[in-house]
């Protein structure tokens, strides 16, 4: 039986994860770690110690979650100390760019060498009508505070709008947190709602919430978060 445990103690958030990964695990494995991801944490470790892959395919969740992670939130994954079995799966098996260390203590002194690259504003607002026009003001300060003109306008739309949804359709607390990464400037709100939000697929109807995000943004999406679901955006800073 496949398990694992989550440390986010600092920053950089450690999965822990044992047993057998069979390709009945990894929804729930990928699901997990999507959810780790949501937190925005500098980065995420994933230690594969204990853990083995009897179906070798079932390691591709892997490269899911890179996959994502580069799209949203910029938030390295490393994996950390795979069985020698594992590693020269992961080496050999066509999953993809994937980072992989010897031990956490290697992860640690990987990402210390590095520039992180991050600036960071977060925000809890009430589900009411204001709270758009304040997540606007945070935007805008963000945007003035790092020297980005050009995106008050766009990010501002973006945020207002994934509010006034999480309003309509959630409506429960949120959290704003608005990111700076070297190539893209992030947007995101979590809600307390599991659900997706509406509408999720094209065709957009013409002035609505997400069709003004879908033209404003470069790229957005939303994933599932511990207690909710998070709606995130990202604008490409030229």
């Amino acid at each position: 039986m496949l398990t694992w445990t989550v440390d986010s103690g600092d920053s950089r958030t450690v999965v822990t994860v044992c047993g057998d990964l069979m390709t009945s695990d990894a929804g729930r494995l990928r699901t997990a770690l999507l959810k780790c991801l949501a937190e925005q944490p500098e980065a995420l470790l994933v230690d594969l110690s204990g853990m083995h892959a009897p179906e070798p395919h079932a390691l591709s969740v892997f490269t899911a979650v890179v996959r994502q992670s580069a799209t949203w939130p910029g938030t390295p994954v490393l994996l950390c100390a795979p069985t020698p079995a594992t590693a020269e799966l992961l080496a050999g098996g066509g999953f993809g760019k994937l980072t992989v260390v010897a031990d956490l203590n290697e992860a640690r002194t990987l990402l210390d060498a590095g520039d992180s690259g991050m600036l960071m504003v977060t925000d809890d607002l009430l589900p009411i009508r204001g709270a758009s026009r304040h997540a606007r003001d945070v935007i805008t300060d963000a945007c003035t505070r790092w020297t980005l003109p050009q995106l008050v306008a766009p990010a501002s739309v973006v945020a207002g709008e994934m509010v006034a949804n999480a309003i309509d359709h959630a409506g429960t607390m949120m959290t704003l947190r608005v990111t700076l990464r070297p190539r893209f400037l992030y947007v995101a709100v979590r809600d307390g709602s599991p659900e997706p939000p509406e509408p999720l697929r094209p065709p957009f109807r013409p002035g609505s919430g997400l069709a003004l995000i879908n033209a404003s943004a470069t790229h957005w999406g939303w994933m599932p978060a511990a207690g909710g679901k998070v709606v995130w955006a990202a604008l490409a800073l030229r």
